[in-house]
Order: C-alpha cells, then structure tokens, then sequence
C-alpha cells in the first residue's frame, strides 16, 4: 500500500473516531471495530513512537486530509477560529465598535460606527490611540490582527484607550464597556438615476434580508423607485436561508426558488410567498465571477423565472449545501451535504473531480482562455441546456451565465496603479487629508450628493498624490499614469467620501466607472428587458 493511500486511510477512520461512527454508512460491528482499531492506532503513537508526538495536530491534519479528498468546500475549523469565522454570518461580533487603518504607525479611527459603545462615549473619526489599557500601540509596528485581539472582546468587558485629538492638547482617555457590534451585509443603498434604486448586498448574513427590507423602504418612501439594481457582484454567498427569503422579496407566490437533494438527504423544495417586496417593477442584477453560492441561488431564481435581467460575468459556480457539524473539542467540519438546483433544475456546480488545485485555479484559467473578455470564449455542452420559464436557453454546470455580457475592463489599469493599490498610498493619503481637513469639508459639504457635485480633484491636488506617493517609494510612471489618471482620480474622491462619511458614499462616487452599473443603467432605459423576454411588472 503506498504512503498517500494509506494516509487516506488513517483520515478516514480518524474522522470516524472524532464524530463516533455516526456518519459512517458502515455495520454497527464495523464501525466500532474500526474506532477500536485508531484508538489503538494512537495509543501506540502516544506510548511506543520514537519522538513526542502533538496529537492535536496530527489529528487535525488527518481530518483536513479527509476532507480534502471530499469536495472543495467541506473545511475543517479549530475550536479557537470558530467564532472568528462565524461572525460574518452571524452578523456581529463583540467589541468596542470602531473601524480603524494604521496610519504612519498609528492606529487611527476612521468610522465608529452607529449605536456602538465608542460612538457612545464621543470617539470620533480621526481620533489616534495611543494606548490600550496602558500598553503604549503607536511607534511599535502594530498590526491589524494585533489591534482586533486588543479590541474584541465579550460584551460587558472593559478596555481602556487613551486617544490624541488634533484638538485636545492630551491625551483623552475613554473606558468603553465592549458590547455587540452589528456587521452590515448591505454595502450601499441610494438613488442611482431617477425613479432607478440600488441596493449592493456584500454577504448573506442573518441580518441581510431585513437590512435589504429597510433599504428597499426607504428609497420607495424617499424616491418613489420604479426600477431596482441588485449588486451581487463580489458576493461569495452564505445562508441557503437568507438566499431563499431575498429570493422570495422578487417573486410572485408559488414559484420554486431552489431545491436541494444529496444521498442521506431527501428533496427539498422550496417556493416563494406573497410576502415579497418587489414582485413588480424593473429588476437588473449584476454578478462576476466572485458571486458565489447564496448569491447565484437568488439569480438562478430571477433569470428561470424570468423575473429580472443578469448583467455582468459568469458566476463562482458553487452549487453544493454545507451543514456544520461540531466536534467534542469546541471545533467543528462544514460538510457538503448537498446539492442546490434552480427551478429549471440546474445544477450550477463546477466540476472538481481533478483535484483541489484544479479547481482553485478555474478562475485564473477562465482569464488564461479569455472567457473574461469575450463571451464566445465560454462553451457549455448541449446536455447542461435548460430552459427558463419564457422558453430561453440557460446552462448548468458552470454557474450562471448572465443575460447581458459585460466583459472585464482593463483600459484603465496599469503597473503604477496597482503599486499605489499594493502599497496602501491612497488609502494613506485619503486618511491624511481628511484628517487634516475634515471640518472644514464637513462645513462645506452637506452630504456625498453636494460633495460629489462640488469636490473638484484639481491637477494640484492631484500632485499633491503623486509627491506622496514618491515619499512612500512609488515612483511616477508617466505611461502608467496617464492609463490610469480617471480611475486615479475617482479613487481617491471615492475614498474620502468614504472618509468623510461612510461606504455608501464610496460607492456613489466609485460606481460612475463600474462598467457594470453603467451597463444596468443603459439597459433599464432601452428595450433590452422586451428583446430579452423578461417581465419588468
């Protein structure tokens, strides 16, 4: 037996012992034979093996090893990353309720965000701390992960900072009481165009299909929207559940959303409700290819039933369910229990019998073969054909090919771009800037809208950068920079709204060069939805 397979092996009947056998489809007899057997395994290792042995981690190691030889998406997490990796989903986690970028060794506050303890006691934007319960942070090499493990906290715990305000002439000390801080899945929301609503969903999260709600609300209340635009783009999925219910926010009573079906788990069907929110009324949504699993569930929907136009690349293609399973240590495995299909009955998975490292590289080859820039790139067999409730072609296996093509836009990138981006310098110079002259732009500009009409980034202004970024060793490139000068430009006003208020106004500026939200607005004021055969009531 070569060495690999008799890992495998190993693994196997590692994982066993960890869950007691009961996920094992083998005989009573045969299951407590093969515990026997690893239990013995170890107890050798332990007692008899020449060298000391971490058990904990060559345990670990053989659960990872199992799970490798699954599928792509089952994953193994410690007891000690569990909470770490929940949060995202959960939608909170336990601190003092700031958002914050180390600035010249500093860690300085950029948002505090609404509700939380810090905004509470009166932290502000562009407050530096200094210390953190008496341990100095600033001038040490301090490092993002560093000030998180200084920071979070269980709610009702106490932290100390002491803070440098350009204002104050010492040092302010605040001691906060950490407490839960909400993790919002809804990056923006406002009024792109007249009567045209856009809402960008970052994540699926417990809270996503109630914030979605109250953005929806509002821009019906305050614009009285006709037409919706949907970013999904970047969204690498979450709940099945939170998918099914954004779903249902589209869609007319008694449609199929989703259904699922794997080897110990039955069919399972799920159909929308007359509670949606906008059943009637254009709908665009736009996806590439990071929108993954929760998201392409939510566009599989709209495009087989018609309901809304797809705009932008072929999706992650992730079409398999998880259920985590913990384990006696406090760790636990997200298993694959399985597949998810549309309501046309696609199974929008990838293939991934080749291996982990083929299947990590699919996107980079979807790059190497052109499918970014070209559609005629992308070929799908005739036995993946399915058709849409209107009677259009769509295809499984390879995620959700989008109604309207929207190729990969490099005509702005160069070199010199992606070393100011690589380097951090306009980000740093954004966050100078504001700091240096965040009241005198809060006076002067009421909101983003005002600021987005009147904030000029002059040629002067635009030096100013690039003498900056010299000193932070990136040097002109004048060929790179004249490529690059709009997406330049709009960058950094994009990032000092952001500064000045929050992401929303990031992306009010920074979305009058996505390709995609232009593509969305042209389409809703042409006839694309009738030649595309897609209802817009």
């Amino acid at each position: 037996m070569n060495k690999m397979k008799y890992k495998g092996i190993i693994a196997r009947y590692l994982f066993l012992t960890l869950l007691g056998g009961s996920m094992a489809y083998q005989s009573p007899a045969q299951q407590v034979n093969n515990v026997q057997k690893i239990d013995a395994l170890l107890n050798m290792i332990s007692y008899a093996y020449v060298d000391s042995v971490d058990q904990k981690k060559i345990t670990e190691d053989a659960i990872r090893a199992l799970l490798k030889e699954l599928d792509p998406h089952s994953s193994y997490i410690p007891a000690e990353d569990l909470k770490e990796v929940n949060e995202p989903l959960v939608g909170k986690f336990e601190g003092v309720g700031i958002q914050f970028n180390i600035l010249e060794d500093t860690i300085m506050v950029t948002q505090t965000i609404s509700g939380g303890p810090s905004e509470k006691l009166g932290i502000r934007a562009g407050d530096r701390i200094v210390y953190i319960n008496d341990s100095i942070v600033a001038g040490i090499g301090i490092k993002n992960n560093d000030v998180l493990k200084k920071l979070r906290g269980d709610k009702g715990t106490k932290v100390k900072v002491s803070i440098a305000r350009r204002s104050a002439p010492e040092l302010m000390v605040f001691n906060i009481t950490r407490d839960k801080i909400p993790l919002f899945s809804v990056e923006a929301s406002y009024e792109a165009a007249p009567g045209v609503g856009y809402i960008k969903i970052a994540r699926f999260a417990d809270s996503t299909v109630d914030e979605f709600r109250e953005a929806l609300k509002k821009l019906k209340e305050e614009h009285n929207v006709q037409s919706l635009v949907l970013d999904l783009s970047g969204n690498g999925g979450g709940y099945l559940n939170r998918a099914i219910e954004l779903a249902d926010e589209f869609l007319s009573m008694g449609k199929r959303i989703v259904y699922t079906e794997g080897r110990n788990n039955p069919r399972q069907e799920s159909y929308s409700t007359n509670a949606g929110g906008w059943e009637k009324g254009r709908l665009v949504v736009l996806v590439d290819e990071n929108s993954a699993s929760a998201s392409e569930i939510v566009t599989g929907a709209i495009q087989d039933w018609d309901r809304g136009l797809v705009i932008g690349r072929r999706t992650f293609a992730k079409g398999l369910v998880q259920k985590p399973y913990p384990l006696p240590d406090g760790s636990a495995v997200r298993l694959t229990i399985a597949r998810y299909y549309t309501p046309s009955g696609r199974c929008i998975q990838k293939p991934y019998e080749h291996g982990d490292e083929n299947y990590e590289m699919d996107l980079s080859k979807r790059y190497e073969h052109g499918e970014l820039y070209s559609a005629d790139s992308i070929k799908f067999s005739d036995s993946l054909r399915y058709e849409t409730n209107s009677g259009r072609t769509v295809y499984g296996g390879g995620g959700i090919m989008p109604d309207v093509f929207v190729p990969l836009d490099t005509s702005l990138s160069s070199r010199y771009y992606d070393e100011l981006r690589r380097n951090g310098v306009l980000n740093d110079f954004t966050l100078t800037y504001v700091d240096e002259n965040r009241a005198a732009l809060q006076a002067q500009y009421k909101d983003v809208y005002s600021f987005k009409r009147g904030f000029q980034v002059t040629d002067d202004f635009v030096q100013k950068f690039v003498s900056y970024a010299e000193k932070k060793s990136v040097k002109k490139d004048e060929a790179g920079f004249k490529t690059s000068e709009k997406l330049i430009r709009t960058q950094l006003k994009a990032l000092i709204a952001r500064d000045l208020w929050n992401t929303n106004a990031y992306y009010v500026i920074i979305n009058d060069i996505n390709v995609f939200y232009t593509k969305a607005l042209e389409s809703l004021e042409n006839n694309t939805f009738e030649k595309m055969k897609i209802a817009g009531n």
